[in-house]
């Protein structure tokens, strides 16, 4: 029997470092290693022409598609149009606002997803209640001696952007109700949930959108005249809250029973059990839920185009019937493309962030 303990010795240079970690994710096994090749192999066939057609022979600037090498990409029609599918039609001396709004947007994202600045319920409660009021001043105007911009001359990335975010911010509480509702012991509040729900989940968003805007102007007196992109909102809002209630009803469902009966125990009423301990839960249960929802909503902007709003990829697509420009869609449809890509995956990273913590 060995006296002395052996000492400790670094494991083989094949399981460590860079080849280490080939080797355990790439190629440990032969349909691994086989599967590895064929996609390197089809990488090697994709990247190369695509780098060559949309850098090596790109036209980054240009009046028009004459100007652009045939060989490669014309980015200058993206060039070109940027201000238009950022801004729409908003007018270029008021185009600082649109500015604001990215400002303040972007610093209340910022101040979500970095761990290291604190107050993040302070933020939360900023992005719900103060930004959409102060976002939507500054861009309507009307107050403080800003002149009125009439929301048909909104259009391109600003109009995406006021979508989505509106629509989060009020289907999420409006879905949390409903879900509630649905759960209710008084039959008419369940039975009147329930037929909302079951209501909006049957009809699709195009047709609500379409609805929103030739319908509910006949059902108000004649002296209110809603605004185009309200309308829009009012539907997109009704429409997403009917699913987000859905999503919640999961996560309340998998809450046991036993903890709402420890709440009353307690002495707790029913809306401090369901905010204190319930809800909490639940909400953290189906962030993946929530925020496939979001970006659902997010992608499904684009179907304002019906009612006459150019949301970005509606703008991109007005800029290709350009006589100017034919011919230019491919490069249109992936600027728009790795805009919403951009957004979307943005989400998804930062659920999963919150799912961990």
């Amino acid at each position: 029997m060995a006296q002395k303990m052996i000492p400790a010795r670094e494991p083989p240079v094949n399981s460590r470092g860079v080849f280490g970690w080939l080797r355990e994710k790439l190629f440990a096994t032969p349909f691994q290693s086989l599967m590895t090749l064929t996609l390197i192999y089809g990488l090697y066939l994709i990247i190369p022409p695509l780098w060559q057609w949309a850098v090596m022979d790109a036209t980054w600037t240009g009046e028009n598609r004459a100007a652009c090498n045939v060989e490669g990409a014309c980015w200058a029609f993206v060039t070109a149009r940027l201000d238009q599918f950022i801004y729409g039609f908003y007018p270029k001396s008021e185009i600082w606002r649109v500015n604001l709004f990215f400002a303040q947007l972007a610093l209340i994202l910022a101040w979500l997803m970095i761990p290291a600045i604190p107050g993040k319920k302070l933020a939360l409660g900023v992005g719900l209640l103060v930004l959409p009021v102060t976002s939507w001043l500054v861009l309507s105007g009307g107050l403080f001696g800003l002149p009125v911009v009439e929301t048909h001359q909104w259009g391109g990335l600003m109009v995406t952007l006021v979508l989505a975010l509106y629509g989060m911010l009020a289907s999420l509480p409006a879905g949390i109700l409903l879900a509630l509702g649905r759960r209710s012991s008084m039959p008419v509040v369940r039975t009147f949930c329930t037929a909302y729900i079951e209501l909006w989940r049957g009809v699709p968003l195009i047709t609500v959108l379409f609805m929103a805007s030739v319908m509910l102007p006949l059902f108000v007196p004649e002296e209110i005249v809603f605004d185009k992109l309200v309308r829009a909102l009012i539907g997109i809002v009704m429409f997403q809250s009917a699913y987000m209630a859905e999503v919640v009803r999961g996560g309340l469902q998998a809450i046991p029973k036993g903890q709402v009966e420890a709440c009353q125990s307690l002495g707790m009423g029913y809306w401090q059990s369901m905010l204190l301990v319930v809800l909490p839960q639940a909400v953290r249960l189906v962030i993946p839920g929530i925020v496939n929802t979001f970006i659902a909503l997010f992608k499904d902007t684009s179907l304002v185009l019906i009612i006459g709003l150019f949301d970005l990829l509606s703008i991109v697509q007005a800029g290709l019937n350009d006589p100017e420009w034919l011919g230019t869609a491919v490069e249109g449809y992936l600027v728009a493309g790795f805009v919403f890509w951009l957004f979307c995956f943005g989400m998804s990273r930062y659920s999963q962030r919150l799912e961990k913590h």
